[in-house]
């Protein structure tokens, strides 16, 4: 059977439309159900497991579902009887008009985002407050991470001393302002380094561990994250990296 001639739940008795009870059991099931946030694929898989087709020979399908949910007639009228009350109806209609419409984004969601350069997942979300509240939990496990800090800082100037250094005969004069732009360069990150740490470790103090990630203590605390297949790591202001290794 191609096409119905009658909506799911009704038939057609000497010439008037009549229930049937049957597939009207399963046109309440599918409003209720609904209506109490099953998703059109939970009841798909409900319908599914029971005996009553939509089409003589074909399995349910959401769309047979989400056909039952947007069809009036079952409120009567037009020669239908009642199956359902208009407002079951009217839920109906404002549940699958509020799934349409994309969810909106949390601060702290926008900020993760930017941080990670790309959408992150629950999970991922999941695994920065974990990490975060870690350190609510214990500030001093915030360190300064002065190597990666200096080196990063301070590469190109590094790269142009060794080069000079190379370069024979050596200009002594460009070499010892290099090395002096160096120290200097290093100093200013060391200080920039002992500065943050402590600033974090004073943010973090006296805290509550987070129920859901907080979008001023994130973007405070965290300069960048990085997600990969199987690990999410967390850059501190301070330079300082956690990281959590999970199957993402």
């Amino acid at each position: 059977m191609g096409n119905r001639k009658q909506p799911f739940g009704y038939r057609m008795t000497l010439g008037e439309i009549t229930i049937l009870p049957e597939e009207a059991e399963l046109v309440r099931f599918i409003f209720q159900g609904y209506s109490m946030g099953a998703t059109l694929g939970e009841l798909t898989k409900a319908l599914c497991r029971q005996e009553i087709p939509y089409y003589e020979g074909r399995t349910w399908n959401k769309n047979m579902v989400s056909r039952i949910l947007e069809d009036g007639r079952y409120i009567g009228g037009k020669g239908y009887p009642a199956l359902i009350e208009p407002e079951q109806l009217r839920v109906a209609a404002e549940k699958r008009t509020a799934r349409a419409r994309p969810p909106q984004k949390t601060p702290a969601q926008k900020a993760l985002r930017r941080l990670c350069g790309a959408p992150p997942s629950e999970r991922v979300e999941k695994i920065v407050t974990d990490l975060l509240n870690e350190l609510i939990r214990c500030p001093d496990r915030v360190r300064p991470s002065t190597s990666q800090v200096v080196g990063a800082a301070c590469g190109k100037t590094r790269e142009e001393l060794t080069s000079a250094l190379e370069r024979q005969p050596i200009d002594e004069d460009n070499a010892r302002a290099l090395l002096l732009q160096l120290a200097a360069e290093q100093y200013d990150a060391i200080g920039n380094t002992e500065y943050e740490t402590v600033r974090l470790r004073r943010l973090l103090t006296g805290r509550m561990p987070m129920p859901e990630l907080d979008a001023e203590l994130l973007q405070s605390a965290v300069s960048k994250v990085r997600v990969t297949n199987n690990c999410v790591t967390v850059t501190l202001k301070n330079g300082q990296t956690i990281e959590r290794r999970d199957q993402l």
